[in-house]
């Protein structure tokens, strides 16, 4: 029962809007309000401050700031290896396997469509085709920035409106087609593997998506947007890199061609990971 007035909520509250009223009160910088809700949150989550680069929760401007807060040096080394996949995110394996049949696997009697995943767009789902996804879920507790798994040159980015439900385990297993329906930045870029996808997936109470080349993306009207970098203004990034940042937290899903990755036999749904360690390799030639 209780799950079923989860799912039926979610469809029936105002999410933008709801994000939008969690977004001013995480960006309030009144200090009793902010500093309140931030010792909340860790008490709540159990968040580990030992590992941030600034463990001081009173010295962060507003709840954001707090949110979206660097790791100390050290404390998520990078997996070595120009073959070797690094995790782009803390959090936890979804579920992690090939792509069959244009079809992406989300729990128990729940897929969902490649095509639909990229905007619909079959240039871009063509270069997946028959490949292999990782989807990784973000806990509030976790450190929220992303990083790039592999050594890599952006070549597109696109910006696909969408809901806002969320992404938990329980919404995984009962709301249909759910990271190809939610609001999503997919960022294409040019590796030795191939191409490489890397998908910030938007969530209920998630106030916003940044890149570090374009900062915030802000929806506009409900059409796909689509940024090209291939010629004009080649961004390269180190496996490692920090791409993009979560206000508020959600999934990442990571996606490579045909019979370019090989994912680690130790990980499988529910696997806990941390930034930076392995969990795969691609193919070598």
């Amino acid at each position: 029962m209780q799950t079923a007035i989860f799912i039926l909520f979610q469809y029936i509250v105002p999410k933008r809007l709801l994000s939008r009223l969690a977004d001013k009160l995480a960006e309030c910088q009144v200090p009793w309000f902010k500093d309140r809700l931030i010792r909340w949150f860790i008490r709540q989550y159990q968040v580990d401050m030992s590992i941030a680069s600034n463990p001081d929760p009173h010295s962060y401007r507003h709840f954001n700031d707090f949110f979206t807060r660097a790791l100390a040096t050290g404390k998520r080394p990078i997996a070595a290896g120009e073959n070797t996949i690094c995790c782009p995110a803390d959090g936890r394996i979804s579920q992690i396997r090939r792509i069959q049949q244009g079809r992406i696997f989300q729990a128990k009697g729940q897929e969902y469509s490649l095509l639909e995943l990229v905007g619909a767009d079959s240039t871009v789902a063509d270069q997946f085709q028959g490949g292999s996804f990782a989807t990784l879920y973000l806990s509030p507790k976790d450190y929220h920035r992303v990083h790039i798994p592999l050594d890599g040159t952006l070549e597109q980015m696109m910006h696909i409106p969408g809901e806002l439900f969320s992404v938990n385990d329980t919404s995984a297993k009962h709301v249909p087609r759910l990271f190809a329906r939610n609001e999503r930045v997919l960022c294409i870029f040019a590796t030795k593997a191939g191409p490489m996808a890397v998908i910030m997936v938007g969530a209920m109470i998630v106030a916003s998506i940044e890149t570090v080349w374009s900062g915030l993306i802000t929806p506009q009207k409900k059409q796909v947007r689509t940024w090209c970098y291939r010629k004009a203004h080649p961004l390269k990034f180190n496996k490692g890199d920090e791409i993009g940042r979560f206000k508020l937290g959600s999934t990442v899903i990571v996606l490579f061609g045909k019979e370019m990755t090989t994912w680690s036999e130790q990980l499988s749904a529910g696997s806990t990971v941390k930034m930076g360690q392995a969990i795969g390799n691609i193919a070598c030639e």
